[in-house]
């Protein structure tokens, strides 16, 4: 026996599986945050239908927001799977409160004027294809095969946004002014799609995450070749808006989330 006071240590069986738990403790809120990001982002985009300056906007929008609420389906179920609650998207989407939500302030920013989201969009989709591209090669074989997948949509959703940048960048005084106030309006958010914490650091040292310091350098030089091309320059906000990832969001979040929860908490537990 033991003698009495002295503190075994742990089995090697038991370490390992403290070690997978923690680990899949980081995937769940990691996927949380990504999974958060698209639906919020996509939510947004919804409500430009019938609102689009054009039909083929309206469709086009509509689109990248199904593909955005595709990505978020497949995210949220796997941070159901891993953080041991058994929530499925459903779930998480429409059973929490919005300080649970941990989306990037990007992404919930409202609409705006067309220049606006083409901006957002601009900034958003820029990080979301390198990110995927890097998942694509990271150790987590799961996120390795859905990063491959959404790459290759969110290119499309990226040239979308390219587009639209140069054409209203180079198109008349009035589009050049919007363009570049939506610039303005959306940068000062952009800086928290690169910030490292605990979570970030152990999942970037798993191979899981890229470095998000050279995620954020071909960011910048990516996004700063469209704008060049648009006639426009990179602006250089002087504050930060930050708080999403800490469940922190904006006063235009909680009236997003009510809509978007509507039916469910008029219909609680419903099935169509």
């Amino acid at each position: 026996m033991p003698e009495t006071g002295r503190t075994l240590a742990p089995a090697p069986a038991d370490r390992a599986a403290d070690t997978d738990r923690a680990a899949d403790a980081d995937l769940a809120l990691l996927t949380l945050r990504l999974g958060d990001d698209a639906l919020i982002l996509g939510q947004r985009l919804c409500q430009w239908i019938t609102r689009a300056p054009t039909i083929e906007e309206d469709l086009a929008l509509s689109n990248i927001a199904l593909d955005l609420v595709g990505h978020a389906r497949a995210l949220l179920a796997r941070s159901g799977q891993l953080d041991g609650t058994g929530r499925s998207e459903d779930d998480l989407a429409f059973g929490r409160t919005d300080r649970a939500f941990r989306n990037a302030l990007l992404t919930e920013l409202p609409n705006g004027d067309f220049a606006v989201t083409v901006a957002r969009q601009l900034a958003f989709t820029h990080y979301a294809v390198l990110l995927q591209q890097a998942l694509a090669d990271g150790t987590d074989r799961e996120l390795a095969a859905f990063g491959a997948r959404a790459a290759k949509e969110t290119a499309f959703h990226r040239r979308h946004a390219d587009l639209w940048t140069v054409r209203l960048g180079l198109g008349t005084e009035e589009s050049t002014r919007r363009m570049r106030a939506g610039l303005e309006q959306v940068w000062p958010y952009t800086a928290e799609l690169f910030d490292e914490d605990d979570l970030t650091d152990r999942l970037v040292a798993a191979g899981v995450l890229p470095p998000l310091a050279a995620l954020r350098t071909a960011w910048q030089a990516s996004v700063a070749a469209v704008l060049d091309r648009a006639g426009l320059t990179v602006p250089a906000p002087t504050w930060q808006g930050r708080g999403g990832r800490q469940g922190l969001h904006t006063e235009a979040f909680g009236p997003l989330i009510a809509e978007m929860q509507s039916v469910r908490r008029q219909f609680p537990g419903g099935t169509w």
